[in-house]
């Protein structure tokens, strides 16, 4: 079992009885055994073309007492203080690759088709769990552990069939990102009703509002502090900093969290969720891979500790049960949440068929059944061995998804049909004013949600700490100072609550469409200044008494509304736009949208791709000047910085330049300058390439034509080097004629050749 959070948190209290209790030598000893097991594995994984997450799971099996032929780690806790601290690695990589940007950009799309996976996984693992014997709470995390895709398996499966640039890959890549978000809400809920024995609503919806309070918080003090301070050190900050810092602030929040009565993971998530969104997130990513890949290792080698032989064998019939859910469920709500999305038909079975497989945070949720220990031990090698079922079994199903798809569109009725295509047409659709009604409620809930947050902190700060405080050194004057403090603090922001969301342009086009729109525009405003009021009410009467509150917070309101309300709006729109900055601070960095320099002319900051047509061109010879009107105020290649770079300068990839033009001229360049390699459709890769051997038979499709007419090097990707004819080898040419029993040597990829013969 893993240690439980508390565990970890209590650090021996002296150095001399964490001597006295770790083993530096055997923690030494088990670690390096595991990582040569984990080394050897992965290589074989690897020549086999199978995920690496599996051989870590098996070099796991292999170092556990579960297998006999080798020696095992001689204490299994050294493994699990790494595998905890992998899981807090492992959620803040997953946060530098969530961002809550991400998460508003994945539409609405990919928030219903996850939604319904999860709820239906959910329900599916619950009753299943419920069949197979297991207890509530144990089918409970079942249902959990069966909901969530793997992020890895699947990237790594589209890589390898190379499908990654078709538009359903997309689609599930925004589902994944919606899963991750509700894999952590998971996560507390799960513990919430573990920690309570009992799935009561009134304590389920406690934990789910406390957490949304934090999460808020956190993100609204992240998002304004962060992104500023690192750019106050930005040159200071090379690798080294910025690895030390990086790992600084996920421990740090880490423990945050705890301390809040949350896990290790979520303050950990939270935090790579923040800077994900900042201009360091690339360079994060790079410096903390190696951290994650060691520790992500340590973590599923743990995983696959857990592998008993015997209890996969006794629990077949689950576990092939279980695996079948999985791969039938997945399909379905993932299909079904598709098409309730807008999406085609294909799109829809496509990434049905993608979702087939459960990974990393199956683990996870088991890890954190063991520590708070409601799980069933027996519950976890059956997890594993699913997991592990339907990974292999994934890209098969990819690949099934077009026949599939052809089949259902050849049966499907031709009314069902129409009405699907029909569906998936008008769902894209929207009018002008539901776009704008959109952008009004969006703003609106938003708004509400911080601003609700960072009153409901300032009130429970005032209570708590400041009132106490100022009651102690101040009998007689503290309430009426605290309350003074309290209001002035919480001002900007009841005066940002209670203003419109929507812009006095939108309330024109909307009134200018429907007058009775501006019934539900009146009736939000009402109630944002009710709120407003409440919040008031709230601060005054928890320093004086309610009828006090009631008055005072009347009076106060209108002070802040109609006295002040000029002086305090300009703080607060000044606040806004800072928050917006930091949010956006990636984008804008890379546009220059908000670096004027003069006029429109902007300074942005791009960073040079692995295809982009400059590479190795000077900057003279490049055209940005010429053909984009982009001039480059400076490079910076690593730690080291090219002020004013003459035109003798040679470009590269990675590089990040400073440059300088109009918003037109740098959109218009950003597709050239940073372009990737794009993704090999085929999945033909170089190695594959070889000097091989082709004879002709009288039925080749070859027989009688010429060099030029067998297009050999566009249909088979291959090059004619000679032909061998009778024993005598001729050098050919566009009009050579292939004959039966010719000899053909090619370099190509043997496997394409196969119809030739």
């Amino acid at each position: 079992m893993f240690l439980p959070d508390t565990i970890l948190l209590s650090v021996a209290p002296s150095a001399a009885q964490a001597a006295g209790e770790l083993n530096v030598e055997s923690l030494i000893t088990d670690l390096a055994f595991i990582l040569i097991l984990g080394a050897g594995t992965t290589l074989f994984f690897k020549w086999i073309k199978q995920p690496v997450v599996l051989g870590y799971i098996v070099a796991g099996f292999l170092a556990s007492p579960n297998f006999k032929y080798l020696p095992s780690v001689t204490t299994e806790s050294n493994i699990e203080f790494w595998a905890q601290l992998g899981i807090v690695i492992l959620l803040f990589s997953l946060g530098l690759e969530f961002s809550f940007k991400k998460l508003i950009n994945a539409g609405g799309s990919a928030v219903t088709t996850a939604l319904i996976i999860v709820i239906g996984m959910m329900c599916a693992g619950f009753g299943i769990g419920n069949l197979l014997g297991f207890s509530d709470i144990n089918s409970l995390f079942l249902g959990g552990m069966l909901s969530m895709s793997s992020t890895t398996i699947i990237i790594k499966a589209f890589n390898d069939l190379g499908i990654s640039h078709k538009k359903f890959a997309s689609q599930v890549f925004a589902v994944l990102i919606v899963e991750d978000l509700f894999a952590v809400l998971m996560m507390v809920i799960l513990s919430s009703i573990a920690l309570n024995n009992s799935v009561q609503g009134s304590e389920m919806l406690f934990s789910i509002s406390k957490l949304l309070f934090f999460l808020i918080a956190w993100f609204a003090v992240g998002v304004f502090v962060l992104p500023s301070a690192l750019n106050a050190c930005r040159r200071y900050l090379n690798s080294e900093t910025l690895l030390i810092i990086s790992m600084g602030l996920c421990l740090g929040m880490a423990v945050f969290s705890v301390y809040c009565g949350f896990s290790l993971a979520l303050g950990a998530f939270v935090m790579g969720s923040i800077l994900a969104g900042t201009s360091f997130a690339e360079r994060i990513e790079h410096v903390t891979l190696p951290v994650k890949d060691l520790f992500g290792s340590v973590f599923f080698i743990s995983v696959g500790m857990m592998v008993n032989p015997d209890v996969i064998v006794e629990y077949a019939s689950p576990i092939l049960i279980l695996s079948g859910v999985v791969i039938v469920g997945m399909i379905t709500f993932g299909t079904f949440g598709m098409l309730v999305s807008g999406q085609t038909l294909k799109v829809a079975i496509e990434s049905g068929f993608s979702l087939t497989q459960i990974g990393e945070f199956a683990f996870i949720i088991a890890s954190l059944g063991m520590q708070l220990g409601v799980l069933d031990p027996t519950i976890y090698p059956i997890v594993v061995a699913v997991s592990v079922l339907t990974t292999f079994t994934t890209p098969y199903f990819i690949r099934m998804a077009d026949p599939v798809y052809g089949y259902v569109e050849r049966h499907l009725p031709k009314r069902l049909h129409f009405l699907i295509d029909r569906y998936s047409k008008t769902a894209g659709e929207e009018s002008e004013t539901g776009k704008i009604w959109r952008a009004v409620l969006k703003r609106y809930v938003w708004r509400i949600l911080l601003y609700a947050t960072v009153l409901t902190a300032i009130c429970l700060i005032s209570g708590h700490w400041l009132l106490p405080l100022m009651t102690e050194i101040m009998p007689q004057w503290g309430r009426l100072i605290c309350a003074l403090i309290t209001i002035a603090a919480m001002a900007p922001f009841l005066l940002a609550l209670s203003y419109p969301s929507s812009k006095k342009n939108e309330r024109e086009t909307l009134l200018s469409a429907n007058a009775r729109f501006n019934v539900p525009l009146v009736v939000l405003r009402i109630f944002r200044l009710i709120l407003s009021l409440a919040f008031i009410y709230y601060a005054i009467a928890s320093i004086y008494t309610p009828r006090t509150g009631l008055f005072a917070g009347l009076g106060v309101f209108l002070l802040i509304t109609v006295v002040i309300s000029k002086q305090v709006s300009r703080q607060m729109h000044n606040i806004e736009k800072k928050f917006i900055d930091n949010l956006n601070e990636r984008e804008l960095r890379r546009s220059g949208h908000n670096n004027n320099i003069i006029s429109n002319l902007h300074m942005a900051f791009v960073t040079v791709g692995y295809a982009c047509p400059f590479v190795g061109m000077k900057l003279a010879d490049s055209g940005l000047r010429s053909t984009y009107g982009i001039s480059v105020a400076s490079i910076q290649r690593g730690t080291t910085v090219i002020p004013v770079p003459s035109g003798n300068i040679r470009l590269f990839p990675g590089d990040t330049l400073s440059i300088i033009g109009t918003e037109d001229e740098i959109q218009r360049l950003l597709p050239a300058i940073e372009a990737q390699p794009v993704e090999n459709a085929s999945g033909v890769k170089a190695t594959d390439m070889k000097l091989t051997s082709l004879q002709l038979s009288d039925e080749s499709v070859l027989i009688d034509k010429t060099v030029a007419e067998s297009e050999l090097s566009t249909r088979y990707s291959s090059l004619l080097v000679s032909i061998m004819r009778d024993g005598v080898y001729i050098t050919p040419d566009k009009s050579t004629t292939f004959r039966a029993n010719d000899i053909l040597w090619l370099v190509a990829n043997p496997e394409l050749l196969s119809g030739l013969r």
